[in-house]
Parts: structure tokens; sequence; C-alpha cells
């Protein structure tokens, strides 16, 4: 970039830097990847720094990012099949399926560090409001909208733009915005999730389990473990499009394919709104232990009702993970 240094813009480039997380969580919501999400936001701040002589300030610095931001993440979606969820893909297999092929990095909703998505500070309302839509089961659901309902129902639901703005960035008409909001309302409450209903932080309760859950995977006792899942609790381990549920065949799976998990140690981070781990296996030379995946739980009262394992050691770093223990 430093054929950019020369320019003489009107705002300083920290006034653009400023911008970088909240921007981060909007393309994460429309794209799915954490990795694509930090592309499109560079991608965004370096147009947004070559064409600050041209801008004019008809309308605020902050819309006008997010405009840039729109058009380089529609560009990336075009022609693109989905990024989903092995849940999505297709009903439970049992714990003794041979995993099958892995599929392609871009088939999968990726995990996203809340630190990158997740500005600090504002109404408690609004915090509760974005954390509950970088949730996973809510970052999947948005990808069975097209690209511009899409657009619409963040900035709208999750941004909390007026119709009238929101059609401005989209050179379209304010009712036109309505109409795609309601057909994208429908959709994701056929998939049951909605933006109306805040993740709050865990509660004492919960923390006890997260900590419990630590405990009892590394020491892999696995009566302890099934016994802190939820009755339909899954697990899926992208990039692989197997997927179980229910206590009975994730102990199955534990006891059988995942037996070399054991002795593996979590270190914790947190991901999606969500309690996540740094999984680190036993694999290395002398026992050292490497990273093998990062692993997002989901709960529901007093249990786990959700464990994503994501086999990618890309992960580790854009986490802050050490590259081994």
């Amino acid at each position: 970039m430093g054929d950019l240094d020369t320019a003489q813009p009107r705002h300083a480039p920290e006034e653009l830097e400023e911008h970088r997380v909240e921007l981060t969580g909007y393309c994460y919501r429309m794209l799915g990847s954490a990795f694509e999400a930090e592309d499109a936001v560079q991608d965004t701040l370096v147009r947004a720094w070559r064409g600050l002589d041209r801008f004019e300030g008809r309308s605020a610095l902050r819309s006008w990012l997010y405009h840039i931001a729109t058009n380089v993440c529609f560009d990336l979606l075009k022609g693109r099949q989905r990024r989903a969820h092995p849940i999505d893909l297709g009903p439970a297999s049992t714990a003794d399926s041979p995993l099958g092929p892995p599929l392609a990095e871009t088939a999968w909703v990726e995990p996203m560090p809340d630190s990158r998505a997740l500005p600090g500070g504002g109404d408690p309302a609004e915090q509760a409001v974005s954390r509950e839509t970088v949730r996973l089961a809510f970052v999947a659901a948005l990808q069975h909208l097209p690209p511009r309902q899409r657009a619409v129902l963040i900035l709208r639901e999750v941004l909390r733009w007026k119709a009238s703005e929101v059609a401005v960035l989209l050179e379209t008409s304010a009712a036109s915005v309505n109409s795609a909001l309601q057909r994208a309302r429908t959709t994701l409450g056929e998939r049951g999730v909605t933006a109306s209903d805040p993740v709050r932080p865990l509660d004492a309760a919960q923390r006890a389990l997260v900590g419990r859950y630590v405990d009892a995977f590394e020491r892999y006792d696995l009566d302890s473990l099934v016994s802190l899942l939820h009755e339909e609790a899954t697990q899926s381990m992208p990039p692989f499009d197997l997927w179980l549920r229910g206590p009975e065949q994730l102990r199955a799976w534990w006891s059988g394919p995942g037996i070399e998990c054991r002795g593996s140690r979590l270190l914790p981070v947190t991901a999606n709104s969500s309690p996540a781990f740094g999984q680190y296996r036993p694999s290395g030379p002398d026992g050292r232990h490497e990273p093998f995946a990062l692993q997002v739980l989901e709960l529901s009262g007093d249990r786990i009702i959700g464990i994503t394992s994501f086999l990618d050691a890309r992960l580790f770093p854009l986490f802050g993970l050490p590259a081994h223990l």
C-alpha cells in the first residue's frame, strides 16, 4: 500500500480504521467466512482510502464505507454456493458411519473470534443483538438468503438502519427494502432463528458447566462428558459432512473413531458469542500437543446442545492460539 501514502485524504487513516471491527462483523455475516470477511474489509478500506479525494461528504463516512463493503461482498458472492453447517446438508449419521471425503473449506460457515467482529461499548441492547447475530446457527441461516436480502436484513435488524437509509445504500426504494426484509424474516423464521432474541452472557451455572466440560474432556471421562449433554445434543466436524445426534451416538464416537482425542488439552477462546476452545492432541514428536480442532459449544440451559469441531489448523493463528503446547 505504499502508493497510497502520498495521498492527502480529507480523513486520516485512523478514521477509516476505527470502523474495521464493525465492518468485519458485517462482512462476516454476509460471507460466513472469517478469512473472507477480513479480506473484504481490507479491500473496502483500501478502496475508501483511494477514493477519499472523491468523497464529498454527501453522506456520512460510515454509510459510505458500508456501501463499499456491501458491493465488495456482492462481488465475492457472485456464482458462489452457499456456505453451510453440516446439520443443514442431510440427516444425522451414526457413530460407525465412515467420515467420507473432506469437502472444500468454502463449503462451511467458519468460526469468528468475538474480538474481531463485535465492537466494544455502545448500547447494551444493541450489543446483545450483535452477539446473537454472530452465532453459528444465525450466520448459517443467513447464507440461505439471496445476497441483497441478506444485506437488507443485517442492515435493518442488526445495525438498526432506517429503510430509507438502506434504500440509498442499495440504490432502490424503501418499499423494496421493506419487501426484501419481510421475505428474509420469513426464511429465517422457517429455519428457527431470529435477531430479536438476543443472547446473554453465560451465567454462573453455565460457566461451571463449561468448566466441567473442559475437565471431563481433558481427562477423557466419557461418563462425565455424556452427563453434560442435552438429549438432542449434536456434534459436527467440518470439513466432513458427517454429524451425530444424541448422547448415545456421541459417546460411541468418542469411544470409537474419536478415541485419538484422548489426552487432548483445551485452551479457551471466544467464538461467535459462544464458549470455544483450541483443541491440541498429543500427536507430535515425544507426545507434543499439536493443533487439531477449534471447538465451539452451544448451550441450552444447563446442558450442552451442540459441539462443532472445526478441523482446520489455519484457525489457530486467527484466534491467537499457539502453534503447539
